[in-house]
């Protein structure tokens, strides 16, 4: 089987890929130092898998043990890097906790990657890179707008320098920039667990349906949309596995090429934060309290994508619909709370 290396690998979407790789007949490893997830994930794999995957505690700013994951695992195939800080409203209020860490994991990683030759990295990026869009669907055509918070901005620096060193090196790219990923796995064994307040739209919403939180606030009704509230492309967790382990394909598959290639991941339908309330209750029988609040900063006003590119080069079929996500992602909380 070929290896790949998981960086984030303990994280919502990268347990999911772990998951998906495995299926798809690889040998994987995962890389994260757990400050942000629970290991309990992890036994989550291995019960949906069969696979009890080796996990590195070991922080990507941290050079010298990096280095020695990489020396244990030359023979890796690839690389998909997901380690990142990701709130936006986090890097509004501590800016330089983001770029330290997202952008010293990112330094690491290359210059491993460079030293123990490995040939084929997937880099988790994010339609954030985008900014404030004029013209609606998104395509990767679409010229970066000015990041709205220092996350994003970690992620356009962050293509950047991957499309300068791939330039100069002898490995291989994609950039895969996703939405807005909802929900869990199907088998409820996985799925997204935020530690402390969550950072996305779906476990706000499950965590208020279930009673550890008393509301949700949706954060701004006046924004130049079809009911006011902002407007995201929400996509199942698995579906976005699924993309990285066909970009991992293409990769191996592929003779050498010096640009990355670029890939939107969305289902291409813009659905607004009282849309996607509607959809969770639709789905659950559940009634969510919930109240209107000021504006976030941050935040664009709406965002979804063009993502024929994905499912023309890549073969991507996506699989899930926003009831879907709503449901995976209530059974899920489910589980939370009765295990």
């Amino acid at each position: 089987m070929q290896k790949i290396i998981v960086t984030g690998g303990v994280g919502y979407i990268g347990s999911h890929t772990l998951v998906d790789l495995i299926q798809n007949g690889y040998d994987v490893v995962s890389i994260d130092n757990l400050s942000r997830s629970s290991v309990k994930i992890l036994h989550g794999v291995e019960k949906i898998t069969g696979r009890k995957v080796k996990n590195y505690e070991v922080d990507l700013t941290d050079k010298a043990r990096l280095s020695k994951v990489f020396e244990e695992n030359q023979d890796a195939k690839g690389i998909i890097h997901f380690a990142a800080y990701k709130s936006v409203s986090e890097s509004v209020e501590k800016p330089l906790l983001y770029y330290r860490n997202n952008m010293e994991g990112l330094y690491n990683i290359l210059e491993c990657i460079i030293q123990y030759n490995i040939p084929n990295i997937v880099f988790s990026s994010s339609c954030s890179v985008y900014g404030m869009v004029e013209k609606l669907p998104v395509t990767e055509e679409t010229p970066f707008g000015e990041a709205q918070c220092a996350y994003a901005r970690s992620k356009q620096h962050g293509e950047q320098v991957l499309t300068d060193v791939t330039k100069a090196h002898s490995f291989k790219t994609v950039l895969l920039r996703y939405f807005n990923p909802v929900g869990a796995h199907s088998s409820a064994e996985i799925g997204e667990l935020p530690i402390g307040t969550p950072n996305n739209l779906a476990p706000f919403i499950t965590q208020t349906a279930i009673g550890k939180r008393e509301k949700l606030t949706v954060f701004g009704s006046d924004y130049p949309t079809r009911d006011g509230s902002c407007i995201r492309d929400y996509i199942h967790v698995s579906d976005i596995a699924q993309a990285h382990t066909l970009a991992m394909n293409y990769l191996i598959a592929r003779e050498h090429f010096d640009i990355p290639e670029v890939f939107n991941l969305g289902t291409g339908n813009g659905v607004s934060v009282f849309e996607a309330i509607k959809a969770f209750e639709e789905s659950t029988g559940q009634k969510l309290n919930y109240e209107v609040g000021s504006r976030r900063s941050g935040d664009v006003i709406a965002v979804y994508a063009n993502n024929t590119k994905a499912k023309e080069t890549l073969g991507w079929k996506l699989k899930y619909n926003l009831h879907d996500m709503m449901k995976s992602a209530w059974e899920w909380e489910l589980k939370q709370q009765n295990s």
